[in-house]
């Protein structure tokens, strides 16, 4: 249920809900140091990685739109060619057409006109196979070689090869060979016949008497005499002009023109099968990219396979954006961390402050404690020595003596911090008024004792007191005298101090109580909480004191409670 506060838009609430906003968040830096950084370290490289990503697809694109442009490339070059030697074959087509016999004059010329680059452009050359009818019904004319059976579609006549150019020894065995005995070149020339086009044929081997020859393909032009409106030729002066095409040859003249020697290219008749392969070109590694294009030849759909072996792992931008977004995300990291460690140190120093400023308001009460005690000490002192003090000399060296003891203990407390003092120390403290001779007539031994601030006040004050009763009285007084002072621990909480003079004048009850009688009797006795036994012997004053043992771990600064 929303306040009044809440439906009237109060600033304070406003402001209230931000300074709960920013101390949650200064929440999660305090209480999270390492996450917050991790995860913005996670943030930054998930960034990169998908920036990566996009960069890498737009490279494999853009690849591929490069194969894909240099395989319509290298398809359009096979095409030009193509179609270029298909001219050349119309032209001869229409050249022999006007003649009723091709002689080899005539041949011969058309074949120096045209002044064909044969070698580059991937032909062996162009021939002429003059058509001859069947002379004996039911079989035909064989030649002298060797040559498959005759097909229903030659059952017309013989298309023997009559000229061939260039004239090598190899066109030579061509001379007389029956282009009909072979179904792939009889299927393309059934083709070209029905069409009046120039027609290539699928892939065959341009020798025929050779095994394993290059492997390659022809293109016919059919030659008319006359128009060859009715689709069929006068068998008696018809024939074929030709030109076989060596496919590696024709394949690499095509690559070398459009400058993509380091693709692999493959031609195939149609489809991709091994046993329909024209020519390749291999790649070195596997292949990575793949294109396929159609390539059309005379009449005829070839397929062209494009390849590229690219092994890059990842393209120069992806390697700058990677690189750049882990020392990115590191520095974020880095900054984030150090932002969390302020924070945590600044809570740290807070949390100093706010304890410094504790001990000292408890330091400032435990002053003002000890203060007042002090000076109410003081003021005892005072008035108890003003009353036993017969003069002002006499009052003011007691007075004096007395304070002197209260400040060495004081200075021993301020050493050690209002901590522990040892007993040690005080007993030396105390004595250090009374001179030198002190070190040798003076025996100290015990173990180490610790004693709490106040019980070390009473305690230096008893033992100022028993000293100067000893020099003034008793065994400091003569040269002989010493004081043994010894203690011993009672139980963990207790010890006992017994203070022993010897080799010093006579000692006798004394008639009336003094100062120092009264201030270890009643004044020490009743800070120590412990029984104070003074015997007054003839040989010398003894005195047992009983005083309460401290750890250091366990002394506290006295808490006041509000009230």
């Amino acid at each position: 249920m929303n306040t009044n506060a809440e439906k009237t838009g109060d600033p304070t609430t406003g402001h209230a809900r931000e300074a709960e906003k920013r101390a949650r968040v200064r929440g999660w830096l305090l209480d999270y140091p390492r996450a917050i950084p991790f995860a913005i370290f996670a943030a930054i490289a998930a960034i990169t990685a998908l920036s990566v990503f996009s960069i890498e697809r737009s490279e494999r694109a853009r690849d591929a739109a490069q194969l894909r442009e240099q395989a319509q490339m290298i398809a359009s070059e096979m095409e030009r060619r193509g179609n270029s030697f298909s001219s050349y074959l119309r032209a001869g087509a229409a050249l022999f057409s006007s003649f009723d016999d091709v002689s080899p004059q005539v041949f011969r010329q058309f074949v120096s006109e045209l002044r064909l680059n044969l070698e580059y452009k991937g032909a062996e050359g162009i021939g002429w196979a003059k058509v001859t009818p069947a002379t004996i019904t039911g079989e035909l004319p064989q030649p002298a070689l060797t040559e498959p059976p005759q097909t229903a579609s030659n059952a017309a006549g013989l298309a023997s090869v009559t000229y061939f150019a260039p004239d090598t020894s190899r066109s030579r065995s061509a001379l007389g060979f029956n282009l009909y005995a072979d179904p792939v070149r009889a299927a393309a020339m059934d083709e070209a016949k029905r069409t009046v086009q120039p027609t290539a044929s699928g892939l065959i081997a341009l020798a025929q008497h050779s095994a394993g020859d290059a492997r390659g393909f022809v293109i016919f032009m059919p030659v008319y005499n006359g128009e060859p409106s009715e689709r069929d030729i006068d068998q008696s002066h018809a024939g074929y002009v030709y030109s076989p095409f060596n496919a590696d040859l024709f394949l690499e003249a095509a690559i070398e023109r459009t400058g993509s020697s380091d693709l692999g290219v493959r031609l195939y008749d149609g489809t991709v099968d091994p046993a329909r392969e024209f020519a390749a070109r291999f790649l070195t590694n596997e292949a990575t990219h793949r294109v396929e294009q159609g390539v059309s030849i005379a009449n005829r759909q070839l397929l062209l396979v494009v390849e590229t072996d690219d092994q890059r792992v990842l393209a120069p931008l992806s390697m700058v954006t990677l690189f750049f977004g882990i020392a990115l995300a590191g520095l974020l990291m880095l900054l984030a961390r150090l932002i969390t460690q302020q924070a945590h140190e600044d809570r740290q120093r807070l949390a100093f402050y706010e304890e410094q400023q504790s001990i000292r308001n408890s330091l400032s009460r435990e002053l003002n404690h000890r203060v007042k005690n002090t000076l109410a000490n003081v003021l005892s002192i005072m008035s108890l020595t003003r009353r036993r003090a017969t003069d002002l000399d006499e009052f003011a060296e007691s007075l004096d003596g007395r304070v002197r003891a209260l400040s060495a203990t004081h200075d021993l407390l301020t050493d050690s911090d209002w901590g522990t003092t040892a007993m040690r120390a005080v007993i030396a403290a105390e004595l250090r008024h009374f001179g030198s001779k002190t070190e040798t007539a003076i025996s100290v031994s015990g173990p180490a004792v610790e004693l709490a601030p106040n019980d070390a006040l009473s305690f230096g004050l008893a033992v100022h007191e028993l000293a100067t009763n000893a020099a003034k009285f008793g065994a400091l007084s003569a040269s002989e005298g010493n004081v043994t002072i010894s203690w011993q621990l009672v139980s963990d909480q207790l010890a006992e101090v017994e203070w022993c003079e010897s080799g010093g004048p006579a000692v006798s009850q004394p008639e009336k109580r003094g100062f120092g009688l009264d201030l270890i009797e009643k004044i020490v006795a009743h800070e120590l909480k412990q029984p104070v036994q003074i015997e007054f012997r003839s040989d010398g004053v003894r005195c047992v004191l009983r005083v309460p043992v401290r750890q250091r771990s366990e002394f506290q600064i006295r808490e006041v409670s509000a009230s």
